[in-house]
């Protein structure tokens, strides 16, 4: 299992409607999650910024993260929140979700 956690810039203006559209997330997306061997996703909103953490419980994930973009729904979806997002501070453009370090866990 790995553990990813992420951050990405939104505007403050649109986390209502972000969260809008996350308390009803099409089922298409919802599957296409479980296919692609992710469990535990969940986003948090704080200010101007997303957090999200998910487990990945799969033998790919670079396979299964391509597999998760290649598709006209989730690419539907992006474009439902693609004008929602913006830099973070140090950014010139939105690079979408970026990764980061886990620097301590304790299970």
């Amino acid at each position: 299992m790995i553990r990813k956690g992420m951050v990405r810039g939104i505007k403050p203006e649109c986390v209502k409607e972000y969260e809008k559209t996350h308390s009803d997330v099409w089922p298409e997306i919802l599957k296409k999650i479980t296919d692609c061997n992710i469990k535990n996703y969940s986003v948090f909103a704080q200010g101007d910024r997303l957090f999200s953490f998910f487990e990945y419980h799969g033998n790919n994930y670079e396979e299964d993260t391509i597999k998760m973009r290649d598709n006209n729904i989730f690419e539907k979806w992006e474009k439902l929140h693609q004008d929602m997002f913006k830099p973070l501070e140090g950014q010139e453009f939105d690079q979408g979700w970026i990764e980061l370090n886990e620097i301590f866990r304790k299970d």
